[in-house]
């Protein structure tokens, strides 16, 4: 038998922590799955109280333990951490335009702070022009197909028209459902307005400008039309509610339905949830009582529209995933606000709150007027109605607290 000295048993332990924290390198330590337990049963007849375990060479080996000697070195293993990565202070971002055409307005000045994904300019372009009629086209055909399939339906079911009718009529749906994601897709890449006019230049990050090259100039039609006096360009004020505007448009751009109702429903949803975000960052920013007071019931009462407007779409048609593209009832209203809430601003942020949610609300009843012409559903004119009563009477609280704050400081 072989006695293991204090300083074996040390090294003997050192070379074990090896092996475990090593686990994934050269070292491993092995077992014979038939030895192990009978070897296991041996060391405990024969350890007693003492400190010490005696192993000669043929337990060791049955034992499956490989001995290694004790040296320096080095692990390496692959740690995950969250983390931000970020640009170094001194990246640059060169912004260029995805079309040709003519800036029409541009939002920044030399100097001033910029968040990524903020529009810092309108260009006014063909190629922009192209793609929303490309949009428009694609609805146009799958608001077709629907109408279709659903007449198809009809036939079918009454034994009018055979089968294969039918599954034309799906395939075709189905081919007009995927152009219209299609486009719809490219208009949001391209930053397409919903006057189909321009395409926006977005920072994809945040900063300062350091260098300014581009002047707005007004749009050519403007220039004939008013050749006494050009207009002013269009004005895209920075403020703290740009990334809420946007997500709002493009999910509104996005949301399309079987028919008016479900189209104006789908629509609400986002455009309700723009306003409930924009509330949620005045509320942060300021101090007057009446704009937090507006605020507040702004995003209480737009959370219970939108519960409302999920309520029917399950109930009615279902959770079916919305279509692409902006449904042409709703388009001109849709176009009307989102350039009124782009170029509405103030002199701080409760001014620039105010006028926007003015626009904002008024969209929203442009829309419910549309929706009320184009349905019967009674649910659906039940809401449009309601969305009509009460932001006529938000329009005029936000109207009446602008003329009592001309110069409000923020």
């Amino acid at each position: 038998m072989k006695r293991l000295t204090n300083q074996q048993r040390l090294l003997g332990g050192a070379a074990a922590a090896v092996i475990i924290v090593g686990g994934f390198g050269a070292l491993s330590m092995t077992r014979n799955p038939e030895a192990a337990p009978q070897a296991a049963a041996d060391a405990e007849e024969e350890h007693g109280a003492g400190e010490a375990l005696e192993m000669d060479a043929a337990r060791i080996q049955a034992a499956g333990i490989i001995l290694a000697p004790v040296g320096s070195g080095s692990l390496s293993a692959e740690i995950v951490a969250q983390g931000t990565v970020v640009g170094t202070p001194q990246g640059e971002a060169v912004l260029a335009a995805r079309a040709d055409g003519v800036i029409t307005a541009v939002s920044l000045r030399l100097g001033e702070s910029v968040r990524a994904g903020q529009t810092v300019a309108l260009i006014e372009s063909r190629e922009a022009s192209s793609i929303a009629a490309e949009r428009a086209t694609a609805q146009a055909r799958l608001t077709a197909a629907r109408q279709a399939l659903a007449r198809e339906q009809r036939l079918f079911d009454s034994q009018i028209t055979a089968r294969q009718d039918l599954e034309a009529s799906q395939t075709v749906m189905a081919e007009a459902e995927a152009e219209a994601r299609r486009t719809s897709s490219a208009a949001a890449a391209a930053r397409v307005s919903g006057d189909g006019r321009s395409t926006g230049v977005v920072s994809p990050i945040s900063g300062r400008v350091t260098v300014s090259n581009a002047t707005a100039e007004p749009p050519a039609t403007s220039r004939t039309e008013e050749s006494a006096q050009a207009p002013e360009p269009m004005a895209m004020a920075q403020t703290p509610f740009s990334a809420a505007e946007t997500r709002m448009h493009e999910a509104m751009a996005a949301a399309a339905g079987a028919d008016a109702a479900e189209s104006w429903a789908r629509k609400m949803i986002p455009h309700h949830q723009g306003a409930l975000d924009m509330s949620q960052v005045v509320l942060r920013e300021t101090q007057d009582a009446d704009i937090r007071r507006m605020a507040q019931k702004t995003v209480e009462m737009q959370t219970g529209d939108i519960a409302e407007l999920r309520r029917w779409l399950e109930t009615r048609v279902g959770a079916a995933a919305p279509g692409g593209g902006g449904e042409p009832p709703f388009a001109p209203a849709e176009a009307r606000m989102m350039d009124a809430m782009m170029t509405a601003a103030g002199a701080n942020t409760d001014q620039t709150w105010a006028s926007k949610m003015i626009a904002h609300h008024q969209g929203a009843l442009d829309m419910s007027e549309v929706v009320l012409r184009e349905s019967q559903d009674p649910g659906i004119r039940r809401m449009a109605q309601k969305t009509i009563d009460m932001q006529t009477a938000d329009i005029g609280e936000l109207r009446a607290w602008l003329q009592a704050h001309p110069a409000n400081p923020g």
